[in-house]
């Protein structure tokens, strides 16, 4: 279908079914039972961008910002004249085994596997008939995301995707202001470079800090994203969508709404129910999953929320560049968020031929390690009373919580049991809890057995009312978190 085919297809779709482009309607549909359950899940960036392996995703729009070092860097690299576009070529995923990257992301104990459909580059990983520059007409020649998705469902892995099309309306825009002739200024190339769309008369490190700000998209573009992100969801039907942050600009807000009621109305058709992930105030609030990048909440949120990551500090793709995240760390920010009602995701960043670097594959197996002794205290779980203890906790995107003390806990609950979470157990043999000291306010229970989740073995404790003391026989002489099982009456 083209865009406006699209549109009409749409509008059809809202005017015969059960959910409306109205706040009221979309907040009556409920949130997957999958999602409530999953605790976990795994993003995957990757495409073009990662062909040159340098520092980070943003590798394509900050060629084109002169000054920038990836500016520098490519120039040295790849000569003055080498287009983003030349770079397709070379992305031929020759090492891409889906049903091995399933097993991988299984393994480690996720549920769901995210792999980007389009980033902000405008590459689709897809077959599409709105735009030829896919993975299926270039590049590799396959349909990354049908195979990802058969892979799925082959090995009982829950499958969504995630558009980034939105940002493809400025994102290239450095090449209009970089001072030499190149194919972002070429009318031939539009459809892959997009609108490049720019109110900066240049473009620097001040204007990169402020990106999109200021910058409104067109009713062609908005019309455009709607029907691409539509076509998404038809094509793969995947158990969610995630977008990121540009689609909270205000212009956007008709055309989410629609957007939302076609998802939903398609999900009633194929007999499975879906979710959205999006950030900052695009959505009204329990219309769809609120998603905090690189950081948490403050306290136990009343709503399911997602809090997602990436194994790297600098960057969401593979970069050589990359400085990784040790496995204490992620887990440590995967019970911060479940502790506080939420969902995490863990970002992978393939190479571009769809092989794993070392560094990640060790985070994953430490995961899948860690995961299979504690997952009791993982899945089947709601949060508790309040969510931990410990150092105070700063809320907010891009403020990750990454240093934990020996005094940090986190809860989460059964009938009958608290789990608590030791975040730096190491050294370590004697455990004080102070929230579940004996109090009439918070935790007045009759303790019968306190064990360690993978060693079922009776564990010495006091209680008074200053804390919960646990003792263990020996040291702890792990470095990852611990989980204590207490179980009451």
């Amino acid at each position: 279908m083209t865009i406006q085919e699209y549109l009409q297809e749409i509008d059809r779709t809202i005017e015969n079914g059960k959910y409306k482009a109205d706040w009221d309607s979309l907040a009556q549909y409920p949130v997957p039972q999958w999602y409530r359950e999953a605790k976990f899940g795994v993003f995957l960036h990757w495409g073009v961008f990662t062909v040159p392996e340098y520092f980070s995703e943003w590798y394509p729009r900050l060629m084109y910002y002169k000054g920038n070092p990836v500016y520098w860097h490519h120039r040295r690299k790849y000569g003055r004249d080498f287009d983003y576009r030349r770079f397709i070529p070379m992305f031929r995923a020759e090492r891409f085994d889906a049903d091995e990257w399933v097993r991988r992301v299984k393994t480690c104990g996720a549920k769901f596997m995210m792999p980007v459909g389009e980033h902000h580059d405008g590459f689709k990983l897809y077959a599409s008939d709105l735009s030829e520059w896919n993975s299926v007409q270039m590049g590799p020649h396959r349909d990354i995301l049908g195979e990802l998705k058969a892979a799925c469902e082959k090995q009982d892995m829950i499958f969504s995707t995630s558009s980034h099309r939105a940002e493809h309306f400025w994102f290239l825009n450095g090449g209009q202001t970089v001072g030499r002739p190149n194919e972002t200024q070429e009318e031939a190339y539009r459809d892959f470079y997009g609108p490049c769309k720019n109110i900066h008369k240049y473009n620097n490190l001040h204007t990169l800090l402020r990106q999109e700000h200021g910058i409104e998209p067109t009713k062609a573009w908005l019309e455009d994203w709607l029907a691409s992100s539509c076509e998404l969801v038809d094509r793969y039907r995947p158990a969610s969508l995630f977008f990121d942050w540009w689609v909270s600009y205000k212009a956007f807000r008709p055309y989410m709404k629609k957007f939302l009621a076609y998802y939903y109305n398609r999900s009633l058709e194929w007999g499975k129910t879906v979710c959205v992930y999006y950030k900052s105030d695009a959505v009204m609030y329990n219309c769809a999953i609120f998603d905090r990048e690189r950081g948490q909440l403050e306290g136990v949120s009343p709503y399911i929320w997602q809090g997602e990551t990436s194994t790297a500090y600098n960057a969401w793709s593979y970069c050589t560049t990359n400085r990784f995240k040790t496995p204490h760390t992620i887990i440590c920010n995967l019970l911060d968020v479940i502790s506080k009602n939420g969902c995490f995701v863990l970002n992978l960043g393939p190479r571009a031929d769809g092989s794993f670097c070392e560094e990640e594959l060790r985070i994953l197996d430490a995961l899948g390690a860690w995961t299979k002794r504690n997952g009791e205290g993982i899945w089947g779980t709601q949060p508790y009373k309040v969510f931990g203890e410990g150092k105070r906790q700063r809320g907010g995107s891009f403020h990750e919580n990454l240093r934990y003390t020996p005094r940090d806990y986190r809860f989460t609950c059964k009938p009958g049991t608290v789990y608590a979470f030791a975040l730096k157990p190491k050294g370590r043999s004697e455990f004080a809890i102070r929230t579940l000291a004996d109090s009439m306010d918070l935790f007045h229970c009759v303790i019968k057995r306190v064990t360690l989740l993978g060693e079922n073995v009776p564990l010495d404790f006091k209680q008074n009312k200053h804390a919960l003391t646990v003792y263990t026989k020996d040291a702890v002489s792990e470095e990852l978190p611990i989980c204590f099982k207490i179980e009451v009456d």
